[in-house]
Protein backbone atom coordinates (compact mmCIF):
# COMPACT_ATOMS: atom_id res chain seq x y z
CA UNK A 1 0.00 0.00 0.00
CA UNK A 2 1.08 3.58 -0.60
CA UNK A 3 2.40 5.66 2.27
CA UNK A 4 -0.68 7.90 2.29
CA UNK A 5 -3.35 5.18 2.00
CA UNK A 6 -4.32 5.60 5.66
CA UNK A 7 -4.87 9.34 5.21
CA UNK A 8 -8.35 10.21 3.96
CA UNK A 9 -10.05 13.46 2.99
CA UNK A 10 -13.38 12.44 4.52
CA UNK A 11 -14.87 9.60 6.48
CA UNK A 12 -18.02 7.61 5.72
CA UNK A 13 -18.77 7.47 9.45
CA UNK A 14 -18.22 9.96 12.25
CA UNK A 15 -14.48 9.90 13.03
CA UNK A 16 -13.20 9.66 16.57
CA UNK A 17 -11.66 12.88 17.82
CA UNK A 18 -7.99 13.02 18.75
CA UNK A 19 -7.24 15.66 21.37
CA UNK A 20 -3.53 16.58 21.33
CA UNK A 21 -2.18 17.75 24.67
CA UNK A 22 1.29 19.22 25.11
CA UNK A 23 3.05 17.01 27.63
CA UNK A 24 4.75 19.89 29.44
CA UNK A 25 1.44 21.75 29.80
CA UNK A 26 -0.69 18.79 30.78
CA UNK A 27 -1.42 19.82 34.37
CA UNK A 28 -2.56 23.27 33.27
CA UNK A 29 -4.75 21.72 30.56
CA UNK A 30 -6.33 19.19 32.92
CA UNK A 31 -7.44 21.87 35.39
CA UNK A 32 -9.63 23.39 32.69
CA UNK A 33 -11.50 20.15 31.92
CA UNK A 34 -14.76 18.84 33.36
CA UNK A 35 -14.74 17.04 36.68
CA UNK A 36 -15.77 13.80 34.99
CA UNK A 37 -12.80 13.95 32.60
CA UNK A 38 -10.41 14.84 35.42
CA UNK A 39 -11.62 11.83 37.40
CA UNK A 40 -11.23 9.55 34.36
CA UNK A 41 -7.69 10.77 33.67
CA UNK A 42 -6.65 10.43 37.32
CA UNK A 43 -8.21 6.99 37.61
CA UNK A 44 -5.96 5.82 34.74
CA UNK A 45 -2.92 7.71 36.08
CA UNK A 46 -2.54 9.28 32.65
CA UNK A 47 0.23 11.90 32.36
CA UNK A 48 0.17 12.65 28.60
CA UNK A 49 3.75 11.50 28.04
CA UNK A 50 4.78 11.99 24.39
CA UNK A 51 3.05 9.51 22.09
CA UNK A 52 0.82 8.08 24.82
CA UNK A 53 -2.94 7.85 24.45
CA UNK A 54 -6.01 7.55 26.67
CA UNK A 55 -9.41 6.54 25.30
CA UNK A 56 -12.24 8.66 26.67
CA UNK A 57 -15.56 6.72 26.78
CA UNK A 58 -18.72 7.91 25.12
CA UNK A 59 -22.25 6.58 25.13
CA UNK A 60 -23.00 2.86 25.07
CA UNK A 61 -19.36 1.89 25.60
CA UNK A 62 -18.03 3.61 22.51
CA UNK A 63 -14.87 5.73 22.31
CA UNK A 64 -15.81 9.40 22.31
CA UNK A 65 -12.31 10.82 21.95
CA UNK A 66 -8.66 10.00 22.52
CA UNK A 67 -6.16 12.10 24.43
CA UNK A 68 -2.74 12.16 22.76
CA UNK A 69 0.39 13.36 24.50
CA UNK A 70 2.63 15.38 22.19
CA UNK A 71 5.92 17.20 22.67
CA UNK A 72 6.56 20.48 20.93
CA UNK A 73 9.88 19.31 19.43
CA UNK A 74 8.95 15.72 18.48
CA UNK A 75 5.39 15.95 17.24
CA UNK A 76 5.90 13.99 14.01
CA UNK A 77 7.07 10.88 15.83
CA UNK A 78 4.39 11.25 18.52
CA UNK A 79 1.77 10.92 15.77
CA UNK A 80 3.75 8.19 13.98
CA UNK A 81 3.00 5.65 16.68
CA UNK A 82 -0.77 6.19 16.60
CA UNK A 83 -1.81 4.28 13.43
CA UNK A 84 -0.58 1.03 14.95
CA UNK A 85 -1.50 1.66 18.60
CA UNK A 86 -5.05 3.03 18.22
CA UNK A 87 -8.07 0.78 17.69
CA UNK A 88 -8.82 0.36 14.00
CA UNK A 89 -11.10 3.13 12.78
CA UNK A 90 -10.99 6.67 11.44
CA UNK A 91 -9.82 9.63 13.50
CA UNK A 92 -9.68 13.39 13.19
CA UNK A 93 -7.58 15.93 15.08
CA UNK A 94 -9.52 18.39 17.21
CA UNK A 95 -9.26 22.08 16.46
CA UNK A 96 -8.04 24.23 13.59
CA UNK A 97 -4.44 23.27 13.08
CA UNK A 98 -1.82 25.56 11.61
CA UNK A 99 -0.39 24.29 8.33
CA UNK A 100 2.94 23.29 9.85
CA UNK A 101 1.31 21.23 12.62
CA UNK A 102 -1.11 19.60 10.19
CA UNK A 103 1.70 18.75 7.77
CA UNK A 104 3.84 17.28 10.53
CA UNK A 105 1.02 15.21 12.01
CA UNK A 106 0.00 13.78 8.64
CA UNK A 107 3.54 12.93 7.57
CA UNK A 108 4.15 11.24 10.91
CA UNK A 109 0.94 9.24 10.45
CA UNK A 110 1.97 8.20 6.93
CA UNK A 111 5.43 7.09 8.06
CA UNK A 112 3.85 5.16 10.92
CA UNK A 113 1.98 2.96 8.43
CA UNK A 114 5.06 1.96 6.43
CA UNK A 115 6.05 -1.68 6.34
CA UNK A 116 8.13 -3.65 3.85
CA UNK A 117 5.97 -6.61 2.86
CA UNK A 118 7.22 -7.48 -0.61
CA UNK A 119 8.14 -11.04 0.30
CA UNK A 120 5.40 -12.02 2.74
CA UNK A 121 1.71 -11.40 3.17
CA UNK A 122 1.10 -8.44 5.41
CA UNK A 123 -1.09 -8.95 8.46
CA UNK A 124 -0.85 -5.31 9.51
CA UNK A 125 -3.80 -2.96 9.49
CA UNK A 126 -3.78 0.60 10.69
CA UNK A 127 -6.09 3.34 11.88
CA UNK A 128 -6.89 6.10 9.39
CA UNK A 129 -6.67 9.88 9.82
CA UNK A 130 -8.84 12.55 8.22
CA UNK A 131 -6.44 15.06 6.63
CA UNK A 132 -6.90 18.49 8.23
CA UNK A 133 -7.99 21.18 5.76
CA UNK A 134 -4.87 23.24 6.48
CA UNK A 135 -2.54 20.46 5.27
CA UNK A 136 -0.27 21.11 2.29
CA UNK A 137 -1.23 17.86 0.55
CA UNK A 138 1.28 18.31 -2.27
CA UNK A 139 4.16 18.50 0.19
CA UNK A 140 2.72 15.58 2.14
CA UNK A 141 2.50 13.36 -0.94
CA UNK A 142 5.94 14.47 -2.11
CA UNK A 143 7.76 13.64 1.12
CA UNK A 144 5.77 10.52 2.01
CA UNK A 145 6.25 9.13 -1.50
CA UNK A 146 9.95 10.00 -1.60
CA UNK A 147 10.66 8.44 1.78
CA UNK A 148 8.66 5.33 0.90
CA UNK A 149 10.63 4.88 -2.35
CA UNK A 150 13.94 5.32 -0.52
CA UNK A 151 13.03 2.77 2.13
CA UNK A 152 11.73 0.24 -0.39
CA UNK A 153 14.80 0.41 -2.62
CA UNK A 154 17.15 -0.11 0.33
CA UNK A 155 15.07 -2.95 1.78
CA UNK A 156 14.95 -5.02 -1.41
CA UNK A 157 17.46 -7.88 -1.17
CA UNK A 158 20.57 -7.56 -3.31
CA UNK A 159 19.58 -10.56 -5.44
CA UNK A 160 16.65 -8.47 -6.71
CA UNK A 161 18.34 -5.05 -6.63
CA UNK A 162 21.50 -5.17 -8.69
CA UNK A 163 22.73 -2.47 -11.08
CA UNK A 164 20.23 -3.56 -13.74
CA UNK A 165 17.27 -3.39 -11.37
CA UNK A 166 18.41 -0.09 -9.88
CA UNK A 167 18.64 1.34 -13.39
CA UNK A 168 15.14 0.06 -14.11
CA UNK A 169 13.82 1.70 -10.93
CA UNK A 170 15.31 5.00 -12.08
CA UNK A 171 13.83 4.62 -15.56
CA UNK A 172 10.41 3.77 -14.09
CA UNK A 173 10.54 6.88 -11.90
CA UNK A 174 11.55 8.98 -14.89
CA UNK A 175 8.64 7.61 -16.92
CA UNK A 176 6.20 8.55 -14.16
CA UNK A 177 7.23 12.20 -14.42
CA UNK A 178 8.09 12.51 -18.13
CA UNK A 179 11.78 12.80 -17.27
CA UNK A 180 14.66 11.57 -19.40
CA UNK A 181 16.77 8.64 -18.24
CA UNK A 182 20.01 7.68 -19.97
CA UNK A 183 22.00 4.52 -19.16
CA UNK A 184 25.66 3.96 -19.97
CA UNK A 185 26.47 0.30 -19.42
CA UNK A 186 29.45 -2.01 -19.13
CA UNK A 187 32.13 -1.44 -21.83
CA UNK A 188 30.41 1.76 -22.93
CA UNK A 189 31.54 3.21 -19.59
CA UNK A 190 35.14 2.94 -20.76
CA UNK A 191 34.38 4.36 -24.19
CA UNK A 192 32.45 7.32 -22.70
CA UNK A 193 35.08 8.07 -20.03
CA UNK A 194 33.75 6.60 -16.81
CA UNK A 195 36.79 4.44 -16.04
CA UNK A 196 36.48 4.53 -12.25
CA UNK A 197 32.90 3.25 -12.33
CA UNK A 198 33.95 0.46 -14.67
CA UNK A 199 36.99 -0.45 -12.57
CA UNK A 200 34.88 -1.05 -9.47
CA UNK A 201 32.09 -2.91 -11.29
CA UNK A 202 34.08 -4.96 -13.78
CA UNK A 203 34.39 -7.94 -11.46
CA UNK A 204 30.63 -8.56 -11.27
CA UNK A 205 28.71 -11.31 -13.03
CA UNK A 206 27.29 -10.86 -16.54
CA UNK A 207 23.81 -10.01 -15.23
CA UNK A 208 25.17 -7.44 -12.75
CA UNK A 209 27.38 -5.31 -14.97
CA UNK A 210 28.11 -1.70 -13.98
CA UNK A 211 26.23 1.27 -15.36
CA UNK A 212 25.91 5.03 -15.04
CA UNK A 213 22.35 6.31 -14.56
CA UNK A 214 21.72 9.89 -15.70
CA UNK A 215 18.20 11.30 -15.23
CA UNK A 216 17.03 14.81 -16.13
CA UNK A 217 13.76 16.63 -15.42
CA UNK A 218 12.43 20.16 -15.50
CA UNK A 219 12.63 23.36 -17.52
CA UNK A 220 16.07 24.24 -18.85
CA UNK A 221 15.45 27.85 -17.75
CA UNK A 222 15.26 26.87 -14.09
CA UNK A 223 18.24 26.69 -11.70
CA UNK A 224 20.26 23.49 -12.10
CA UNK A 225 20.27 21.15 -9.10
CA UNK A 226 22.25 17.93 -9.40
CA UNK A 227 21.98 14.93 -7.08
CA UNK A 228 24.64 12.22 -7.04
CA UNK A 229 24.06 8.92 -5.23
CA UNK A 230 26.36 6.02 -4.44
CA UNK A 231 24.82 2.95 -6.07
CA UNK A 232 26.89 0.03 -4.80
CA UNK A 233 24.15 -2.58 -4.96
CA UNK A 234 26.12 -5.07 -2.93
CA UNK A 235 29.54 -4.66 -1.37
CA UNK A 236 31.53 -7.78 -0.60
CA UNK A 237 34.55 -5.58 0.00
CA UNK A 238 36.11 -6.94 -3.18
CA UNK A 239 39.36 -8.86 -2.86
CA UNK A 240 39.83 -7.20 0.54
CA UNK A 241 36.70 -9.11 1.49
CA UNK A 242 34.53 -8.09 4.42
CA UNK A 243 33.98 -10.41 7.41
CA UNK A 244 30.49 -11.91 7.50
CA UNK A 245 29.19 -9.61 10.23
CA UNK A 246 30.07 -6.53 8.15
CA UNK A 247 28.79 -7.94 4.87
CA UNK A 248 25.33 -8.87 6.13
CA UNK A 249 23.74 -5.43 5.62
CA UNK A 250 25.54 -4.57 2.41
CA UNK A 251 22.34 -4.60 0.38
CA UNK A 252 21.98 -1.10 1.85
CA UNK A 253 25.22 0.12 0.25
CA UNK A 254 23.14 1.55 -2.59
CA UNK A 255 21.38 3.70 0.01
CA UNK A 256 22.82 6.89 -1.47
CA UNK A 257 21.22 6.05 -4.81
CA UNK A 258 17.95 5.30 -3.03
CA UNK A 259 18.12 8.69 -1.32
CA UNK A 260 18.63 10.69 -4.50
CA UNK A 261 15.84 8.81 -6.27
CA UNK A 262 13.53 9.40 -3.30
CA UNK A 263 14.49 13.08 -3.15
CA UNK A 264 14.00 13.34 -6.91
CA UNK A 265 10.52 11.86 -6.57
CA UNK A 266 9.69 14.42 -3.89
CA UNK A 267 11.01 17.31 -6.00
CA UNK A 268 9.11 16.19 -9.09
CA UNK A 269 5.89 15.49 -7.19
CA UNK A 270 6.03 18.99 -5.69
CA UNK A 271 6.98 20.43 -9.10
CA UNK A 272 9.74 22.52 -7.59
CA UNK A 273 11.03 25.05 -10.15
CA UNK A 274 14.46 23.49 -10.74
CA UNK A 275 16.26 21.77 -13.57
CA UNK A 276 16.94 18.48 -11.84
CA UNK A 277 19.67 16.01 -12.70
CA UNK A 278 20.25 12.69 -10.93
CA UNK A 279 23.52 10.80 -11.44
CA UNK A 280 24.03 7.30 -10.03
CA UNK A 281 27.06 5.10 -10.62
CA UNK A 282 25.55 1.62 -10.13
CA UNK A 283 27.89 -1.30 -9.49
CA UNK A 284 28.41 -4.46 -7.51
CA UNK A 285 31.76 -4.72 -5.71
CA UNK A 286 32.32 -8.41 -6.32
CA UNK A 287 35.05 -10.97 -5.74
CA UNK A 288 36.26 -12.46 -9.01
CA UNK A 289 39.31 -12.86 -11.23
CA UNK A 290 38.33 -9.56 -12.91
CA UNK A 291 37.94 -7.55 -9.70
CA UNK A 292 40.27 -4.63 -9.04
CA UNK A 293 43.27 -5.47 -6.89
CA UNK A 294 44.99 -3.67 -4.03
CA UNK A 295 47.48 -1.10 -5.39
CA UNK A 296 45.93 -1.09 -8.85
CA UNK A 297 45.90 2.43 -10.30
CA UNK A 298 42.54 3.49 -11.74
CA UNK A 299 41.90 6.32 -14.16
CA UNK A 300 39.04 8.75 -13.46
CA UNK A 301 36.83 10.96 -15.60
CA UNK A 302 38.56 14.08 -14.28
CA UNK A 303 41.98 12.75 -15.28
CA UNK A 304 43.26 12.14 -11.76
CA UNK A 305 44.61 8.67 -11.09
CA UNK A 306 43.43 6.73 -8.05
CA UNK A 307 45.61 4.18 -6.30
CA UNK A 308 43.46 1.45 -4.77
CA UNK A 309 44.77 1.24 -1.22
CA UNK A 310 41.80 -0.88 -0.20
CA UNK A 311 39.20 -2.51 -2.46
CA UNK A 312 36.54 -2.00 0.24
CA UNK A 313 36.77 1.78 -0.16
CA UNK A 314 35.05 1.55 -3.53
CA UNK A 315 32.16 3.98 -2.98
CA UNK A 316 34.34 7.07 -3.21
CA UNK A 317 35.92 5.68 -6.39
CA UNK A 318 32.62 5.43 -8.30
CA UNK A 319 31.47 8.77 -6.88
CA UNK A 320 34.63 10.36 -8.33
CA UNK A 321 33.30 9.88 -11.86
CA UNK A 322 29.75 10.81 -10.84
CA UNK A 323 30.83 14.09 -9.25
CA UNK A 324 33.10 14.97 -12.17
CA UNK A 325 30.17 14.51 -14.55
CA UNK A 326 27.92 16.55 -12.26
CA UNK A 327 30.28 19.53 -12.48
CA UNK A 328 30.46 19.62 -16.26
CA UNK A 329 27.25 21.59 -16.83
CA UNK A 330 27.96 24.00 -13.93
CA UNK A 331 24.88 23.49 -11.73
CA UNK A 332 23.87 25.93 -8.99
CA UNK A 333 24.52 23.21 -6.44
CA UNK A 334 25.46 19.55 -6.11
CA UNK A 335 24.29 17.24 -3.32
CA UNK A 336 25.63 13.74 -2.92
CA UNK A 337 24.32 11.02 -0.63
CA UNK A 338 26.36 7.95 0.23
CA UNK A 339 26.58 5.16 2.78
CA UNK A 340 30.28 5.91 2.68
CA UNK A 341 32.14 5.29 5.93
CA UNK A 342 31.92 3.41 9.18
CA UNK A 343 33.96 6.25 10.63
CA UNK A 344 30.96 8.58 10.37
CA UNK A 345 28.93 6.08 12.39
CA UNK A 346 31.67 5.85 15.01
CA UNK A 347 31.71 9.65 15.28
CA UNK A 348 27.96 10.33 15.22
CA UNK A 349 26.15 7.03 15.72
CA UNK A 350 23.69 5.42 13.35
CA UNK A 351 20.93 8.05 13.46
CA UNK A 352 22.83 11.26 12.69
CA UNK A 353 24.29 11.73 9.19
CA UNK A 354 27.58 13.54 8.73
CA UNK A 355 27.44 16.65 6.54
CA UNK A 356 30.41 18.06 4.66
CA UNK A 357 30.30 21.11 2.41
CA UNK A 358 32.60 23.49 0.56
CA UNK A 359 30.02 26.27 0.99
CA UNK A 360 29.07 27.66 4.39
CA UNK A 361 25.71 29.04 3.24
CA UNK A 362 24.69 25.71 1.72
CA UNK A 363 25.69 23.89 4.90
CA UNK A 364 23.75 26.42 7.00
CA UNK A 365 20.65 26.01 4.84
CA UNK A 366 20.79 22.22 5.02
CA UNK A 367 21.18 22.28 8.79
CA UNK A 368 18.33 24.79 9.07
CA UNK A 369 16.17 22.50 6.93
CA UNK A 370 17.04 19.64 9.26
CA UNK A 371 15.98 21.68 12.28
CA UNK A 372 12.66 22.60 10.68
CA UNK A 373 11.93 19.07 9.47
CA UNK A 374 13.29 17.18 12.51
CA UNK A 375 15.74 15.56 10.09
CA UNK A 376 19.03 16.48 11.68
CA UNK A 377 22.61 16.26 10.44
CA UNK A 378 25.91 17.30 11.96
CA UNK A 379 28.53 19.20 10.02
CA UNK A 380 32.09 17.87 10.08
CA UNK A 381 35.03 19.79 8.61
CA UNK A 382 36.84 19.36 5.30
CA UNK A 383 40.01 19.64 7.34
CA UNK A 384 42.78 20.51 4.87
CA UNK A 385 45.73 19.31 7.01
CA UNK A 386 44.33 15.76 6.60
CA UNK A 387 44.53 15.95 2.80
CA UNK A 388 48.09 14.56 2.85
CA UNK A 389 46.69 11.35 4.34
CA UNK A 390 45.28 10.39 0.94
CA UNK A 391 48.44 11.07 -1.05
CA UNK A 392 49.47 8.06 -3.11
CA UNK A 393 52.87 6.74 -4.18
CA UNK A 394 51.91 5.65 -7.69
CA UNK A 395 48.77 7.69 -8.35
CA UNK A 396 47.48 11.20 -7.76
CA UNK A 397 45.60 10.12 -4.67
CA UNK A 398 44.70 7.00 -2.73
CA UNK A 399 41.25 5.74 -1.79
CA UNK A 400 42.68 4.73 1.61
CA UNK A 401 44.00 7.03 4.29
CA UNK A 402 47.45 6.47 5.76
CA UNK A 403 46.02 7.05 9.27
CA UNK A 404 43.39 5.03 11.15
CA UNK A 405 41.56 8.15 12.33
CA UNK A 406 39.25 10.72 10.74
CA UNK A 407 38.05 8.33 8.07
CA UNK A 408 34.84 10.23 7.31
CA UNK A 409 36.85 13.42 6.80
CA UNK A 410 39.50 11.87 4.54
CA UNK A 411 36.74 10.23 2.47
CA UNK A 412 35.04 13.60 2.05
CA UNK A 413 38.37 15.21 1.14
CA UNK A 414 38.79 12.52 -1.52
CA UNK A 415 35.40 13.42 -3.01
CA UNK A 416 36.21 17.13 -2.90
CA UNK A 417 39.09 16.48 -5.32
CA UNK A 418 36.49 15.80 -8.02
CA UNK A 419 34.28 18.85 -7.38
CA UNK A 420 34.90 22.24 -8.97
CA UNK A 421 35.69 24.80 -6.27
CA UNK A 422 33.25 27.31 -7.74
CA UNK A 423 30.23 24.99 -7.39
CA UNK A 424 28.46 24.76 -3.98
CA UNK A 425 28.57 21.11 -2.96
CA UNK A 426 27.43 19.11 0.04
CA UNK A 427 28.15 15.49 0.89
CA UNK A 428 25.90 13.50 3.23
CA UNK A 429 27.48 10.38 4.73
CA UNK A 430 24.41 8.44 5.90
CA UNK A 431 23.67 5.13 7.59
CA UNK A 432 20.51 4.62 5.54
CA UNK A 433 19.23 2.05 8.04
CA UNK A 434 17.33 1.89 11.31
CA UNK A 435 19.04 -0.66 13.52
CA UNK A 436 15.90 -1.04 15.66
CA UNK A 437 12.25 -0.10 15.35
CA UNK A 438 10.73 3.09 16.73
CA UNK A 439 7.37 4.72 15.93
CA UNK A 440 7.48 5.76 12.26
CA UNK A 441 10.98 4.32 11.90
CA UNK A 442 10.79 0.55 11.43
CA UNK A 443 13.97 -1.49 11.45
CA UNK A 444 15.40 -1.45 7.93
CA UNK A 445 16.03 1.06 5.17
CA UNK A 446 15.66 4.71 6.13
CA UNK A 447 15.77 8.12 4.45
CA UNK A 448 18.16 10.39 6.34
CA UNK A 449 18.65 14.01 5.36
CA UNK A 450 16.07 13.75 2.59
CA UNK A 451 13.51 16.04 4.23
CA UNK A 452 16.26 18.52 5.13
CA UNK A 453 17.50 18.61 1.55
CA UNK A 454 13.96 18.99 0.18
CA UNK A 455 13.30 21.91 2.52
CA UNK A 456 16.57 23.57 1.55
CA UNK A 457 15.89 23.25 -2.18
CA UNK A 458 12.30 24.44 -1.79
CA UNK A 459 13.31 27.45 0.29
CA UNK A 460 16.19 28.36 -2.01
CA UNK A 461 14.45 28.10 -5.39
CA UNK A 462 10.68 28.26 -4.84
Amino acid sequence: MAATDYLVHKSESDPITLIPVLSDQFDKWLKKQTKDLQNWVNAHDYKASPGSTLNVPGKKGSIDSVLVGVSSDNIMWDYAGLPASLPKGTYKIKGRLKEEEADTACLGWALGTYSFDWYKESTKDFASLVIPKSTDTTRLEALAGGIELTRDLINIPAADMGPVELAQAACDLAADFDAECTLIQDQDLVEQNFPAVYAVGKGAADDRRPCLIDMAWGDDKNPKVTLVGKGVCFDTGGLDIKPAQFMKLMKKDMGGAAHVLGLAKAIMTAKLPVKLRVIIPAVENAVSDKAMRPLDVVESRKGKTIEIGHTDAEGRVVLADGLALACEDKPELILDFATLTGAARVALGTELPALFSNDDQLAHDLLAGGQTEDDHMWRLPLWKPYRKMIDAKTGDLSNESTAPYGGAITAALFLEEFVEKSIPWAHMDVMGWNVSSKPGKPEGGEAMGLRAAFAMIKNRFN
